[in-house]
């Protein structure tokens, strides 16, 4: 790689990690850590609350410091694969692993000027995200992470995920 390039290189990285863990000031903690999901809900256009992926959602949301993530949501409700071998799985099966889970990962960033985090996602359970970037608005504590997707499902309702950053 030419001086150039790394000096590009080099000053991208830094503003990632400036992104990531400097532009949470004092009053804004860094998003890197592990967090656990405490509820994936979604809300509706009449501004009513409800799960969506059953009563006892579980993910795992890991971000390292220079704000590689990944993420996963599962319905605590998928039915188990009756066989034992996803091979021969039944079409309820299917659409139970497929329709209970939510998995991506690449990186994320924060853009402080319009207070939403920046997924670049590089690989997905649903395909048609794989290259694509997300912007979601947050709310960020010491020890709570929340975001929601901006753009409504064709029901009107709009996912919500919550985390709580593991000590």
């Amino acid at each position: 790689m030419n001086p150039i390039h790394r000096r590009g290189l080099g000053a991208g990285l830094a503003l990632a990690t400036t992104l990531l863990a400097g532009a949470a000031t004092a009053a804004e903690p860094s998003l890197a850590g592990t967090w656990t999901l405490t509820a994936a809900d979604r809300l509706a256009p009449d501004g009513s609350r409800s799960r969506d992926y059953g009563q006892h959602p579980k993910g795992r949301l890991i971000i390292d410091g220079q704000g590689r993530y990944s993420l996963q949501i599962f319905s605590g409700e998928r039915l188990r694969v009756a066989s034992g071998d996803k091979a021969t799985a039944t079409p309820d099966e299917f659409a139970s692993a497929a329709l209970g889970s939510s998995t991506h990962y690449g990186t994320v960033a924060v853009d402080p000027a319009a207070h939403v985090l920046v997924f670049r996602i590089e690989g997905a359970s649903f395909p048609n995200w794989e290259g694509t970037e997300q912007r979601r608005k947050y709310v960020l504590t010491a020890d709570s992470l929340s975001y929601q997707v901006p753009v409504p499902r064709a029901d009107g309702s709009v996912p919500i995920s919550e985390w709580r950053r593991e000590r």
